[in-house]
């Protein structure tokens, strides 16, 4: 009995290495056929350069400065927020009230609605209603911010990625441990000064992690910017709210689509894919060097 107990135990440790591996070599197959590929148009000139009207040459630089504001301007809209709902959640509401129980439930279907359907979101209320008030209000009719722009396209891809920040803060609220707050509340401090000089010091790296989380699900989205800012070939750099601007998840589905000589334009989309890889994870790296600052600063502090 013993024995066969044991044989289980192996063999159900090698089927989940044997999983853990084919993850491991499908990211590999998938990041090294594209550094392959990328790698032999990849050059500072396509870096630096605008791209030409036939998508046959030239570079990405209007779509990585993009990219780069656009993810900027997504997490300033969507931590906030985000951190503010995990704080009501975790901190303030009963966990037995039906506002609770409804904010719950919102959470969980707005982290299950397609992509696609954020676009259309983002297109009907940002675009079409926000933006066609502020013209009426403040521009006399004029098409200012009635339109697509940068500033719609990153306020949609922040409620897509709310959930992800809202989970990841809470998570972290969760593990804070409660003598620490009993202890604050005994020396005299109210709740909202419990929560900001006690929780919220302790839950910076989670608030982190959220927001690294939402940077690797918002720069490579592309359905929820379609409609809400993203321009098929804009050399000019978005210098405005209301500017629209080239991406390059976008600037990747133009490559594939709408080429007219697609093995002309296969180097520069690979080398385009290489770059938003690149770019991510330096987007991912940055903010997890800040994570680990913060965690420094704080256990310095303690």
């Amino acid at each position: 009995m013993n024995s066969r107990v044991e044989y289980s135990g192996k063999l159900f440790h090698a089927l989940s290495a044997a999983a853990c591996a084919v993850i491991v070599l499908m990211l590999a197959l998938i990041v090294g056929n594209i550094f392959v590929h990328g790698k032999s148009h990849l050059s500072w000139e396509f870096l630096a350069t605008a791209p030409d009207q036939g998508m046959t040459a030239g570079g990405v630089f209007p779509a990585i400065f993009g990219t780069v504001l656009l993810v900027i301007l997504m997490t300033i809209a969507v931590v906030p927020v985000g951190v503010l709902v995990a704080i009501y959640l975790n901190e303030y509401s009963a966990k037995s009230g039906w506002f609770y129980r409804l904010t719950r439930l919102a959470i969980s279907n707005l982290a299950g609605v397609p992509s696609i359907v954020f676009g259309l979101f983002g297109l009907g209320f940002f675009v079409k209603f926000c933006g066609a008030s502020i013209d009426r209000l403040f521009y006399g009719g004029a098409l200012v911010f009635g339109q697509p722009a940068i500033v719609w396209a990153a306020l949609t891809l922040a409620i897509l990625t709310l959930p992800v920040v809202i989970l990841a803060t809470e998570e972290t609220l969760r593990a804070i441990p409660n003598e620490l707050r009993e202890a604050s509340l005994a020396l005299g401090a109210t709740k909202f000064q419990t929560i900001i000089h006690v929780v919220l010091p302790h839950s910076v790296s989670g608030i982190l992690t959220g927001a690294i989380l939402a940077v690797s699900r918002g720069a490579g989205e592309v359905a929820p910017i379609l409609f809400t800012g993203a321009a098929y070939f804009l050399p000019e750099l978005p210098t405005k709210l209301n500017s629209q601007f080239m991406e390059l998840g976008y600037h990747i589905f133009v490559l594939c689509t709408q080429s007219p000589d697609v093995e002309a334009t296969k180097p520069i989309l690979y080398s385009t894919v290489l770059v938003l890889l690149v770019l991510t994870f330096l987007l991912n790296l940055i903010a997890i060097a800040i994570r680990s600052h913060m965690r420094a600063q704080l256990r310095s502090a303690l």
